[in-house]
């Protein structure tokens, strides 16, 4: 199971949201390359980084955090936020992404992601399913859908697209544990499926659970941050 460390941005600045609320914003570093380098310096190979402002917004705004990483670690990085257009997606991709992280574009054009998806291939997208009770969220959690969050899974399953981080945003920020019971719920039967857990992650227990579930990834924030795990524990965790 990959470890993630996560930074989101706003203004330039890495920061954690509860449950998404734009409001209970808390800046945790100035510079989020500063962190980058830690979770360099611990041996951590892969990271998350969103944009928050692209997310809720037309385009992505961060770009110039997303390069300064880039240029300036060796680490695998996955980006999203503010991905609404193929102009957005091929600006990722020469910033240093690895991979990008699809949302809002897949809840609301689904046939431009399918094209990303041909042009691209799977290996460098992932879905972003962010859900709240089970129905799925956009535009930096900001929307609802009539989706179910497994139904947009399995749409974009049967399109080749193999790697979804889920967050549900319940947990998310709340150091409550993740939401174990979903994750297990939709890795039955789906035996092709990448799935990468996000939000409530607080303790190594939390990632064991994760890990003997079946979950591929496990994104962590807001629990480094609070100091409930240090980069150590999660280096350590990785090397078992």
């Amino acid at each position: 199971m990959h470890i993630i460390p996560a930074i989101d941005i706003i203004d330039g600045k890495a920061v954690r949201l509860t449950q998404g609320d734009y409001a209970s914003k808390k800046i945790y570093a100035s510079d989020p390359l500063d962190l980058a380098k830690q979770f360099e310096d611990a041996n951590l190979r892969y990271l998350h980084v969103v944009d928050l402002d692209g997310a809720k917004g037309k385009g992505i705004v961060n770009l110039k955090s997303l390069e300064r990483i880039a240029s300036n670690t060796n680490l695998i990085i996955d980006f999203g936020g503010g991905i609404k257009r193929s102009e957005d997606l091929e600006a990722a991709f020469s910033s240093g992404a690895s991979k990008v992280t699809c949302g809002s574009v897949a809840v609301k054009n689904p046939s431009l992601l399918i094209s990303w998806i041909e042009e691209f291939g799977c290996d460098r997208l992932i879905l972003g399913a962010d859900a709240k009770d089970g129905m799925v969220q956009s535009a930096g959690w900001t929307e609802g859908s009539d989706q179910e969050v497994a139904a947009f899974i399995d749409l974009y399953r049967s399109q080749g697209l193999y790697q979804v981080i889920c967050t549900d945003i319940a947990k998310d920020g709340m150091l409550s544990g993740p939401s174990i019971d979903l994750y297990r719920t939709l890795l039955k039967d789906r035996d092709d499926l990448h799935l990468i857990a996000s939000g409530g992650i607080t303790t190594l227990q939390d990632l064991h659970d994760l890990q003997e579930a079946g979950l591929s990834g496990a994104i962590i924030g807001k629990a480094i941050y609070e100091g409930k795990i240090t980069i150590e524990e999660l280096a350590a965790f990785r090397e078992e």
